[in-house]
């Protein structure tokens, strides 16, 4: 593969909702916040190919604290290396809101500074042109 240096990062926020809930507590499965992954790696291969391309596997992810339902998650992802077709991203999710069921149903906290919920490297491949 050939460095041609980091793509400016994208960024996407998401409120988690009961829907998202899988476990009890309201806890939000692990593969809800890959798929916000999925959709940042969507939207950093429409800008640097001009097509969604696809995403071809995860390198490494690491879950690090709990998202509940009402919770707020920024997901970032950078491309860190460009192959001739693959491109290697680096992602990292953060709780930005945090709910706070207990002090009443529609109660939250913002984060200062935010908590990193988890941590992955996966690789995209775009098309040949």
């Amino acid at each position: 593969m050939s460095e041609r240096g980091g793509s400016k990062p994208v960024v996407i926020r998401v409120r988690m909702s009961a829907h998202d809930a899988h476990y009890g507590g309201n806890l939000v499965e692990g593969a809800r916040v890959l798929a916000l992954f999925g959709d940042v790696a969507t939207e950093l291969l429409i800008r640097s190919d001009g097509d969604e391309g696809l995403f071809a596997a995860y390198e490494s992810v690491e879950f690090l604290a709990p998202v509940h339902a009402g919770d707020f998650i920024e997901a970032e992802g950078r491309i860190v290396r460009f192959g001739n077709r693959s491109r290697a991203i680096e992602f990292e999710a953060r709780k930005v809101i945090a709910a706070c069921p207990d002090l009443s149903a529609t109660a939250a906290e913002v984060i200062d500074p935010p908590v990193v919920v988890c941590r992955a490297r996966g690789t995209c491949v775009a098309p040949r042109r």
